[in-house]
């Protein structure tokens, strides 16, 4: 049984900021420079596989990494120690490499274009 003293001194003391004490246009400022940082290297790798210089076998690699990395099952758990993330690390390696081997100007320059539409550079 909880008596009242020990269960006083349990509760947890909140603040709840008002609107007034946050600065709006800085948070959507941040919200959208994070926005930017997060969609830029999706889209550089959306239009690496698109691109149709991109060789089929590269694609068909890249694909499989990004696809193990964002699915939860794994083909060694993540709780092994060490173990555990060492096939996620070859996934990774692989897309990097992927990505250093066949990232061009003109990719980048497309995603650049597409990132700067779907998220308008502020002045």
């Amino acid at each position: 049984m909880v008596d009242a003293s020990s269960s006083a001194q349990n509760t947890v003391d909140t603040t709840v900021l008002e609107s007034s004490v946050i600065d709006q246009s800085l948070l959507q400022k941040v919200l959208h420079q994070a926005g930017r940082s997060l969609a830029r290297p999706a889209l550089e790798a959306m239009e690496m596989f698109l691109d149709q210089s991109t060789p089929a076998q590269v694609r068909l690699t890249m694909l499989a990494a990004l696809t193990y990395l964002l699915i939860p099952i794994d083909l060694v758990p993540d709780l092994i120690p060490v173990a555990g993330f060492s096939d996620d690390l070859v996934a990774l390696s692989a897309v990097i490499g992927i990505w250093s081997n066949h990232m061009t100007p003109q990719i980048r320059n497309r995603a650049r274009r597409k990132l700067d539409r779907w998220f308008p550079v502020e002045g």
